[in-house]
């Protein structure tokens, strides 16, 4: 009797690559993010004068501008993880269906 499709597929070596590389990239990015928004927060919780200061003759402040920037962090890393997604993980998926096709 042969083997468990699901079963053939988690032994594969290639799945198991696949998996381990999209992991270790999807878990870099969410660090990443995480810092980037922490850091944020523990601003706003330490330092609120720093966030405070004026941005030239303006109204806009530091902390705007980094709320901003964190929002956009978010953005960016998203296409980052889209784009290689994309590019690295759709074609080693694809390799390994048609190497495991029936």
């Amino acid at each position: 009797m042969t083997d468990e499709p699901h079963l053939r597929i988690l032994r594969n070596a290639q799945f198991q690559d696949l998996v381990r590389r999209r992991s270790r990239f999807a878990w870099t990015l969410a660090v990443l993010m995480l810092v980037i928004y922490f850091g944020f927060i523990a601003l706003v919780a330490f330092d609120k004068p720093l966030l405070a200061m004026k941005i030239g003759a303006g109204v806009t402040s530091l902390g705007i501008v980094l709320g901003l920037a964190v929002i956009i962090a978010a953005f960016l890393l998203t296409g980052i993880y889209v784009r290689r997604a994309n590019s690295e993980f759709d074609a080693l998926t694809a390799r390994l269906n048609a190497e495991l096709q029936p």
